[in-house]
């Protein structure tokens, strides 16, 4: 293995800084990139990428084979192999099948290039527009040029408005969707993915009245009081409420949060298993750092420590948080999560 330090990753994002290195790590046919501090270290980073990028190699030719047959396994099998990670080549191909996305594009094949060619004027397009120099500004992707993704994203988030008419256009999308075209290189399916979120997977988070986020972000603060009960009490006396601290996590799904190998393999599970994962992230990073939040004396350490704690070591080795994210938070079982958004839903309804 030869590593090296560059500016620019794997996805074309470049954190320019005086604090912030990157570490770039070569092993046979993949690449890992992630940025770290300048106080990280390399050693154990290192030997980390060997690690990882061995498991890659294996799991690269797994699904290979997997991919291969005519028959998909079934949940269970299916469910272990996307835990363990999808390598970047299958991701688009993978997320398409396990999401139902396929079904969505089979029914409607021709829907996307009908989308992009409606020439007509909507409301939409303007705010899609002011918002495209506003997508990770730090990409080489997608700074204004002729053969960069701008263009690409415009019209994925164009025809998503126009198709997905009960939400058209909601600022995060942008992010959403700018990830999406980074993982699978593809327009098309970038729109069919966003569009499997945004009904499927995610309803009512990107609609007018953002019912569904403020759900979720109300029912993540009751499954921290049953199983971090400490911590619940303190975020009450300091006077914090949720919301500040996690709506960029849910409304983003975590992209421009978190490294982004570590976005990627949490959007593998995801896809294929749905919106609980959302919150197995968020429970993981507040019981990796449990000690230190309950340490916070004041409103703004505490928030400013719930920022920190995204950039921290504990997720730049996105295996060991995968393996983390499906142990630390303890049962979370999908009815669970339904009982508590019907709660906190009529909660809201109430008000």
């Amino acid at each position: 293995m030869i590593s090296s330090f560059s500016k620019v990753d794997e996805y074309g994002f470049e954190r320019p800084g005086l604090k912030v290195n990157y570490l770039c790590c070569y092993f046979f046919n993949f690449t890992i990139f992630c940025f770290i501090l300048d106080d990280f270290d390399y050693k154990a980073y290192e030997a980390f990428a060997s690690r990882y990028l061995a498991i890659l190699t294996r799991r690269a030719m797994r699904w290979n084979s997997i991919l291969s047959q005519q028959n998909l396994p079934d949940g269970g099998t299916m469910k272990r192999f996307v835990r363990k990670g999808v390598p970047a080549q299958f991701r688009g191909k993978v997320w398409m099948m396990t999401s139902g996305a396929n079904f969505l594009k089979s029914r409607q094949p021709n829907l996307y290039q009908d989308l992009i060619s409606d020439n007509s004027h909507q409301s939409w397009d303007e705010i899609i527009q002011n918002d495209l120099n506003r997508t990770y500004p730090d990409n080489i992707y997608f700074v204004p040029s002729s053969d960069g993704k701008l263009n690409s994203l415009y019209n994925i988030l164009r025809a998503s408005a126009r198709h997905n008419t009960s939400v058209g256009y909601c600022q995060g999308l942008n992010y959403v969707a700018g990830l999406l075209l980074i993982a699978t290189k593809d327009e098309e399916q970038s729109f069919w993915l966003l569009t499997v979120l945004i009904r499927n997977i995610l309803p009512s988070y990107y609609s007018s009245n953002m019912q569904g986020l403020i759900t979720d972000i109300a029912v993540l603060g009751e499954l921290v009081r049953l199983k971090s009960s400490k911590l619940d009490r303190l975020l009450k006396d300091l006077h914090l409420p949720w919301p500040i601290l996690v709506t960029k996590w849910f409304i983003c799904l975590y992209a421009e949060v978190l490294p982004v190998e570590t976005v990627l393999r949490v959007w593998d599970c995801m896809f294929n298993e749905g919106s609980k994962i959302i919150f197995r992230v968020a429970l993981t990073l507040i019981k990796m750092n449990e000690t230190e939040l309950l340490r916070c004396s004041d409103f703004g350490d505490m928030a400013e420590l719930f920022k920190q704690i995204t950039r921290s070591s504990s997720v730049l080795d996105c295996h060991q948080f995968m393996e983390a994210m499906f142990k630390l938070p303890g049962s979370l079982p999908a009815s669970k999560i339904d009982s508590l958004r019907t709660r906190f839903r009529q909660v809201n309804v109430d008000r």
